[in-house]
């Protein structure tokens, strides 16, 4: 059983920063794509970046140009930094991650619990 938990959201100010960080454990073969989503109250679930096991990224527009994805494959971590935050920024920020478990496994979509992030203007 894998576990992913997000953590460093919180409350800042428009133009203000913040670092979240994702760490999966457990019984852990390989991680593949890792990334990060994020829902505000009353929307869908949408995606904010990616991040393959070889360092490609990918962002959504929204967030391109502020936002940088990264990961430590050793550690099974991935990071967020968030710059030049917006109030539209405002979420709940999931931790997502392709997991296989062995060799044999097949990959199965790991989700953490979510963390909260309050962008006041």
């Amino acid at each position: 059983q894998v576990q992913l938990v997000e953590s460093g959201g919180g409350l800042v100010q428009a133009g203000g920063s913040l670092r979240l960080s994702c760490a999966a454990s457990g019984s852990i073969f390989k991680i593949n794509v890792m990334g990060w989503y994020r829902q505000a109250p009353g929307k869908q679930r949408d995606l904010v970046a990616t991040i393959t096991s070889g360092g490609s990224t990918n962002y959504a527009d929204s967030v391109s140009g502020r936002f940088t994805i990264s990961r430590d494959n050793a550690k099974n971590t991935v990071y967020l930094q968030m710059n030049s935050l917006k109030p539209e920024d405002t979420a709940v920020y999931y931790c997502n991650a392709g997991i296989v478990t062995s060799r044999w496994a097949r990959e199965y979509d790991g989700w953490g619990p979510g963390t909260q992030v309050t962008v006041s203007s």
